[in-house]
Parts: C-alpha cells; structure tokens; sequence
C-alpha cells in the first residue's frame, strides 16, 4: 500500500533504517489504544524519529506520541504537530472538483481538454481522450512527473533538492515535466498513481472558479469546518508552530546520511501534496466527509466508486479517496501522502465515528500500516 499509493516522494525505497530514537510516549495509552501506542514505538525503535497522532471514537480523543521532533535537541514530537500531509491533498482536491460538479458547474465525464485546451498534449498524450474522472481515480494514465528524470535529478536527490528546494513551480510546470514523456496505457485501460492527475485537476478548479485551487479548499473545507491547523501554504517554505523536523535520506539507500528537509517550496508538489494539517483536523475532515457534511448523496457516491489496485491487495481507489480492508476485515476509508521527510497517514470507518491520523517525521522506514491495523484490529 505504502509504495502503491503514497504521493510525492523524497525517500525510494521503503525499508527499515539504521537510526532509532528513543521512544517517548506523551501519556499512557488507555487499554484500547496501548497496540496503537506500541506500534507507534515499534516504529521509532525501526527508525522513524518520531511519530505523532490522534484517533477519535466513541469513547474520546486519544493523543499518542513516540520518538523525538528534532534529532538535534531531542525534543520529544507533540501531538498537536502540525506536518505536510503530502498526498492528503488530493482529498481535498477531489472534494471540491465533485462540489463543482454537484453545483453544475461541469462534469466528470467532461475531457480534460474542455477545460485546459492544448495542456495535455505531448509524446502520445491526448487531453481530448481523458475525463476529468479519470483524473480522480489515476485510470488516465498521464505519466506521473515525479519520475521524470530531470524532475527527480532537480529536486529529489540530494544535491538537486539543496540548490532548488526554494523554486517556485507553477501547476502548469509540473504537468510539463509529465508530457516530456510518454503515457503509462491509453487512457482508461489500467490503474496507476500518478500526481499530475492532480495538479491537472487543481487546474480545472481554477478554470471554472477564477480562483486558485488554494482559495476554493479554504472557502470550500478549511473555513467551514474550522480546520485551524490547516492550510494550503502557497510559496512559504517555512512550517507554522508547532510543528517538527522533517527527515529524508534523499537517496536510493535507505541506510545513508540523515538530512533535514523541512524547509522547502510547497509548490513543488502543487495540487497532489501542497497542503499542512494535523491530526485532529484531517481526523474532522475525513469523519466530516464520509458523514455526507461536504458533500451531496450523488457526489460521496461517486467518490466512493473504487478501481482495484493490484499493487495493494485489499484496497482500492476512488476519487482522491482509498478505501482499505484490513487484516480483521474492518474496512476504513482516507489517504496516505509522503513528502519530502514527512509520512502521514488517515483513515476513518465508513460512518465516520473511528478516525486516525498520524504522522511520521522520517520516510525512510517504520511501518505506517501498523499503526492503522493496530488502532482497529488489535485487542
């Protein structure tokens, strides 16, 4: 699941790492929640230098924490952290594309050239054959810029994310460095990841709105929910208070030097994993979400209609949202995303009542699944 369906990546591979911080737990863990808090240290003991989160269910909040925020003081992680959520965003994303939809606005069968013509056009790809939908559920296959070869070279490895991390990336740059190369299949024949969908979808928000996708999700989801600790941050590379130290290996080697990657150009990973939250809001929009408060019957409908990933067994993808079936048979539905040292993850039972959210301060080990399965299977 972890590799299939996290977004923008800094760390390659997903394997345990050599250094492991001491263990910090906040509060002991009430009985339910002790697998949960022990998954989270068993995380930090495999590398991870912190973890932070919250669930919500019907006994309460519970706020668990392991391992340190900063590897240079050691000041233990908070559980109201907030940490760029990566992929996270692509919720967010689809929530107000379907919000358009369901005001008539426009469609999701409309062709991505309807609304941005000539963008998608390059080295076999064809705008004019590509749905909005298909956007949402990755079944496009519009390459996925963040393997493109430059893109990679620039701003995921080490030197390249040193000398650039501040560059400023327009949504229409990032889906440039896609059409440099050649469809994944044509589309709607297959399934699989890739972030332009999203900066191509934030662009239709901005289409058909006359206003940055940024702009919509805050009118749209940030202010009527009251997420006080979320944000779309435009260009700034600093992170609001409080928060911790983000950590990446910016390599291949998961068993390298440790560098701090907290400061960078959120733009870099524009309308697929821009956004910052933390725990207890991503726990309020996704319980807010699956309960029908943000969208019409029609509209969660849609985005609960899920393609099979094969990369992941027992899940599956819907319009910016995954549903997953876990090792007790529980089903949650919300998202992953990675990004640049930072691993977060969020999931809430379909009537919205049993939520997690959390989020690692490293992204080259621990196991992020875990820490899901023990908050809802464990006994």
């Amino acid at each position: 699941m972890r590799t299939a369906l996290i977004g923008v990546t800094a760390a390659i591979a997903v394997t345990a790492g050599t250094f492991a911080a001491p263990a910090v737990a906040s509060a002991p863990a009430t009985d339910h929640h002790s697998p949960t808090q022990r998954a989270m240290d068993a995380a930090v003991e495999d590398g991870v230098p912190g973890v932070a989160g919250q669930a919500k269910d019907k006994y309460g909040t519970w706020k668990g924490t392991s391992g340190v925020g900063d590897l240079k003081t050691n000041k233990p992680r908070s559980a109201h952290d907030r940490y760029r959520v990566g992929s996270i965003t692509k919720t967010f994303v689809s929530t107000v594309l379907l919000q358009l939809e369901a005001e008539g606005r426009l469609s999701l069968d409309d062709k991505v050239d309807q609304w941005l013509p000539g963008v998608v056009r390059g080295n076999g790809h064809d705008g004019t054959r590509i749905t909005l939908r298909q956007l949402l559920n990755h079944t496009s296959g519009i390459f996925n810029y963040r393997d493109d070869k430059e893109f990679i070279r620039k701003y995921i490895r080490k030197d390249g994310f040193f000398k650039n991390r501040y560059d400023t990336a327009t949504l229409g740059r990032l889906v440039k460095y896609a059409m440099a190369n050649k469809p994944d299949f044509a589309p709607g024949t297959d399934w699989k990841y890739s972030n332009t969908n999203y900066s191509l979808a934030a662009m239709v928000i901005e289409k058909a709105t006359g206003h940055s996708y940024g702009d919509e999700i805050r009118r749209r989801i940030i202010e009527p929910l009251g997420l006080h600790a979320t944000s779309v941050p435009r260009t700034n590379p600093k992170m609001p208070q409080p928060s911790s130290r983000a950590y990446a290996k910016l390599a291949e080697s998961t068993t390298g030097p440790t560098y701090d990657v907290t400061e960078l150009n959120p733009t870099l990973a524009g309308g697929s994993g821009s956004m910052i939250s933390s725990s207890a809001d991503l726990n309020r929009f996704y319980s807010a979400l699956l309960r029908g408060k943000l969208l019409p019957k029609a509209q969660l409908a849609e985005m609960k209609t899920t393609v099979k990933v094969d990369e992941a067994p027992g899940a599956g993808y819907g319009l910016g949202l995954i549903e997953r079936k876990l090792s007790c048979g529980v089903v949650v539905w919300g998202h992953s995303g990675e990004l640049f040292g930072s691993l977060s993850e969020a999931v809430t039972t379909a009537d919205g009542r049993h939520s997690i959210a959390f989020n690692f301060n490293g992204t080259w080990s621990g196991d992020s699944n875990a820490v899901i399965d023990a908050e809802y299977c464990a006994k």
